[in-house]
């Protein structure tokens, strides 16, 4: 690993190999331009990335789901492409999205306005690689932005990982999905006509609550596939009370973990619904 001056940036440590097998682009729409990543073929599935980034372990994810035979598309949103999630780095990050007014961060019934962006890129990425439409695995401040994608008809895989939008301070918060009224009744039309949504959350994981699994279970009924691991103080891999990202930070590789079940789990829900053959 090397060390890379950011500039006014804390000094973040780059995985040099973070990126490897990955074409990068640029997408620009709606007065909005991000580099994007790119790896794999198949049908798309967008990887939008936690806080703080697009994290050696985010991208490892990526290259999951291009081995599964689809392409993984990141879009850069925040943060440093290959920069490891050290704690410096990651409260800077933290810092940057909260005072970013593309994330809804506390408000009830409103949807962020990036995620017109990536409706956008996810329309263009259906284009480009066809297929009969597109997944989305959203992560922390990200993770419900795969459900505001649903409104299109193009997303056929959305996949909550461990949603944390709107932060919940409050009961009504820890209860709150991230959407418009508008926006979630158009997502729950489609449920009625076959679409599902996964989503993942550690038990003890007070960022993204159970509140809102609840809730998601009480709008979509059985089309929520909610998968919940335990974190509690006797859970048996030592999943600690703090684990947070089911897919990264907090996966555990052993066999039969929780974590890696889940993982499983996540890459067949994709491949499934986007029709391709294990």
């Amino acid at each position: 690993m090397t060390v890379r001056d950011q500039g006014s940036r804390p000094h973040r440590q780059i995985d040099p190999h973070a990126l490897d097998g990955f074409d990068k682009d640029t997408f620009a729409a709606l007065g909005r331009r991000h580099d994007v990543y790119r790896t794999g073929s198949g049908p798309a599935v967008i990887v939008i990335h936690e806080v703080p980034g697009i994290t050696p372990l985010v991208a490892a994810f990526a290259r999951k789901v291009a081995e599964r035979g689809m392409t993984a598309v990141m879009p850069e949103l925040f943060g440093t492409a290959g920069a490891v999630a050290s704690t410096r780095y990651l409260l800077s990050e933290v810092a940057r999205a909260c005072v970013n007014s593309e994330f809804t961060k506390l408000a009830l019934n409103k949807t962020s306005p990036v995620t017109a962006y990536l409706r956008a890129l996810a329309s263009h990425e259906h284009e480009r690689c066809g297929g009969p439409g597109v997944g989305a695995v959203g992560m922390c401040l990200t993770g419900g932005f795969a459900l505001a994608m649903s409104v299109d008809s193009i997303m056929l895989a959305p996949v909550l990982s461990q949603p944390s939008l709107p932060l919940p301070f409050r009961k009504a918060q820890r209860r709150a999905l991230g959407l418009s009224d508008d926006d979630l009744a158009t997502v729950k039309t489609r449920v009625e006509e076959g679409l599902c949504v996964m989503g993942l959350r550690f038990s003890g994981d007070t960022t993204s609550p159970p509140e809102r699994f609840t809730r998601l279970r009480e709008e979509l009924g059985d089309n929520f596939l909610g998968v919940e691991i335990d974190s509690s103080p006797s859970n048996p891999w030592g999943y600690t009370k703090r684990a947070h990202s089911v897919l990264t930070t907090d996966y555990s590789d052993a066999q039969n973990s929780p974590t890696r079940v889940a993982l499983e789990g996540v890459l067949d829900f994709l491949s499934d619904r986007l029709h391709l053959e294990h």
